[in-house]
């Protein structure tokens, strides 16, 4: 009775590591195929903010300030996207936490450029303002300790 139940026990982890070793196959696949789709959206916003830049200039010539804020707005769209594929690429936790943080720092400064300048919304504006002052010393600060970490490093070794 001993053997069976040690035989079964054997069988179960046999089981349940080659289960758990498809199921990281299986998302590795489809990190990959996100990863390829990200890419190919990627040269979409690329290809699609090119051609307004080019299709406005040759409209107008000098751009406007409407022009010029689709164009920033697509821009820093664009850029969300490339952090984001940038991210997917990312094997270290804490430059992981990193790039979503300067994503998230992107992300608000877009929506403060999308918002109107009106007296609904100017908490609004304030506190998007002070997130994304939060935001951006907290990058810094994380770089300059980065780079503090880096050079300790280098005078141990």
């Amino acid at each position: 009775m001993e053997s069976k139940k040690s035989w079964l026990s054997r069988l179960d982890l046999l089981v349940q590591k080659e289960v758990e070793l498809g199921m990281v196959k299986a998302v590795s696949l489809l990190r990959l195929v996100f990863i390829i789709f990200m890419v190919v959206y990627l040269a979409a916003c690329l290809f699609s903010i090119s051609s307004k830049l080019l299709e406005f200039i040759l409209a107008q010539g000098v751009l406007d300030f409407p022009s010029i804020k689709v164009l920033l707005t697509d821009a820093l769209f664009t850029l969300i996207v490339l952090a984001i594929v940038k991210a997917l690429f990312i094997n270290n936790s804490f430059d992981y936490a990193l790039t979503f943080l300067e994503i998230a720092f992107v992300v608000i400064i877009r929506k403060l450029i999308l918002l109107d300048t009106v007296p609904e919304e100017n908490w609004t504006l304030l506190i998007l303002g002070g997130i994304s002052t939060a935001f951006f010393i907290l990058i810094i600060y994380i770089h300059n300790l980065k780079r503090s970490w880096k050079e300790r490093e280098a005078a141990k070794a």
